[in-house]
């Protein structure tokens, strides 16, 4: 999940930057960039990549 939700942010970073969309200073391409940089960084610690269902 936190891989699709890096993808989305870094593909909206490329518009904004592509577009050369002015935005405010925390709406910037550079810090879409890093929260997808973060997510994917969580979804390969393996943090957010499923339920783990243990049997007993």
């Amino acid at each position: 999940m936190l891989a699709i939700l890096s993808a989305v942010l870094f593909f909206i970073a490329f518009l904004v930057n592509a577009a050369d969309i002015s935005t405010n200073h925390t709406f910037t391409s550079t810090n879409l960039m890093l929260l997808g940089l973060t997510a994917l960084a969580l979804h390969l610690a393996g943090i957010g990549s499923g339920w783990s269902w243990r049997r007993r």
